[in-house]
């Protein structure tokens, strides 16, 4: 049975994720004090007794949820399992450094730290209330591609509006001038969406707007030793695996203002003969996603000490 590990994007956050990892496993404990250590902060306090409102802004609850993500891997590995029993790795958006730290592509600290810059490069990109995102459900892909461009052409000027993640059959994500997404939502129900709502998040991620912390990020991972990863990453924006650390760096930008092609990447892992997807860290968002992508394969959560037991059943 071949298997894929899989690692949560932004949203997955919840005050106390990882907190039963990292008291059941000295390991995962670990990995908190690191990242705490890298970002000179006690972001593992923010995340087990914080306000959730502070663990969401953007800059803490990326790094947060890569934290929580590669404890929970830690755990994994102290009961036996390892990321080299996985034939890809891949993760959603934020997700993808998680992917690739577990992969040994990036360590903790500098994945952390790449996080940080990447999360306030990403809030400081667009002003608050100038951009927005919204979630289109019951149209596919091109579609919704379609929806976007009506609602970008039809403003004034050089407004933005751009499918920005393509989740899973039924559920894709445009981003861009908060005008424009408002015209794609009315546009999308006119178009036969089941529904079509905004989406509160502070900035428009995964679109042309963010060009500036595409800059950022540039300059940021510059400087950042990228190793070849252990085990294949399946690549946002490519969807498809990548190994060579150039190209991972060079696609970790691009990923900034280009879409996420989740629904891809799980087809193309399940065409390469993938039947499981291990979702390591907080929520359940990805599985929900994969069993409408792939309804004939298996999902399996890692999240908790309880579901690391019940994987050794």
């Amino acid at each position: 049975m071949s298997r894929a590990f899989v690692f949560p994007g932004q949203g997955a956050q919840t005050i106390g994720m990882g907190k039963a990892l990292a008291e059941a496993y000295p390991a995962a404990k670990a990995v908190f004090d690191e990242v705490d250590a890298a970002l000179g902060e006690s972001l593992s306090s923010l995340i087990w007794e914080g306000e959730i409102e502070t663990l969401t802004l953007t800059a803490n609850a990326q790094p947060a949820l890569m934290a929580t993500s590669i404890a929970a891997l830690r755990a994994l590995e102290a009961e036996g399992f390892s990321v080299n029993d996985a034939a890809f790795v891949a993760g959603h958006s934020l997700g993808e450094y998680s992917a690739l730290c577990a992969a040994g592509a990036l360590s903790v600290t500098d994945t952390a730290k790449l996080l940080r810059i990447r999360g306030e490069a990403m809030q400081s990109a667009v002003p608050v209330g100038v951009g927005a995102m919204a979630a289109l459900l019951g149209l596919d892909f091109e579609t919704a591609t379609r929806v976007a461009g009506e609602a970008a052409a039809a403003g004034t000027g050089q407004e933005v509006c751009q499918a920005a993640n393509d989740n899973d059959p039924a559920q894709v994500v445009v981003s861009g001038h908060k005008a424009a997404v408002e015209r794609a939502v009315e546009i999308a129900k006119a178009a036969g969406a089941k529904r079509a709502l905004m989406l509160p998040v502070s900035a428009p991620f995964h679109c042309a707007l963010m060009q500036p912390a595409a800059d950022k990020m540039a300059e940021a991972l510059a400087s950042v030793q990228i190793a070849a990863p252990a085990v294949p990453v399946v690549a946002n924006v490519r969807a498809e695996a990548v190994s060579d650390p150039e190209e991972i760096r060079q696609l970790l930008i691009e990923q900034v203002t280009g879409s996420v092609r989740w629904r891809e990447s799980v087809l193309w892992m399940v065409g390469q003969g993938v039947t499981e997807f291990w979702e390591i860290g907080a929520g359940k968002a990805l599985s929900g996603m994969v069993k409408r992508i792939a309804k004939e394969t298996v999902q399996k959560n890692v999240g908790a000490p309880e579901d690391i037991a019940a994987l050794k059943g």
